[in-house]
């Protein structure tokens, strides 16, 4: 393979294996299933407990009735609280539950050991040729990261 086959190449491989590991932890899950956007929306509020709806909104280059809507549909199954900010009472801030946190946890747990079963089963050289290739798809991601900021 070419370089100039390598975009469309990489893209489709790392798309194909997180709907793989999308996937097979959804029918692991013993609660109804979340939406994509439903699950970054708590994965970000647990990473930014206290986070507001309009700053929620902008890191996840949604529409703030938008996230409204996931808010309303989280709250509803008992994986989000919203609080009126002290500071200015028209805002919300957004905090995960511990039933959310405790989700979140098992869920990074069955997808790190999924990955583990599978690079465990690859031969010693292309486990190296993974370890090697960590430093250029992490700054892939940090290029691609970028880009979406500046949008």
């Amino acid at each position: 393979m070419g370089t100039a086959d390598l975009p469309e190449a990489l893209s489709n491989v790392l798309f194909g294996i997180q709907r793989i590991i999308r996937r097979k932890l959804r029918h692991a899950l013993d609660r109804p299933r979340l939406r994509g956007a439903q699950v970054e929306l708590l994965q970000l509020v647990a990473a930014n407990p206290g986070i507001g709806v309009s700053a929620a909104a902008k890191e996840l280059y949604l529409a703030g009735n938008s996230v409204s809507t996931l808010v309303n549909q989280l709250r509803a199954v008992g994986l989000l609280h919203r609080e009126t900010d002290p500071q200015d009472r028209r805002s919300a801030l957004l905090l995960p539950t511990s039933e959310a946190e405790a989700q979140l946890r098992a869920w990074q747990e069955r997808r790190v050991a999924l990955v583990r079963e599978q690079v465990e089963r690859l031969s010693e050289d292309d486990r190296a040729a993974l370890v090697a290739a960590l430093p250029a798809l992490h700054q892939l991601a940090e290029g691609l990261q970028e880009e979406v900021e500046r949008l």
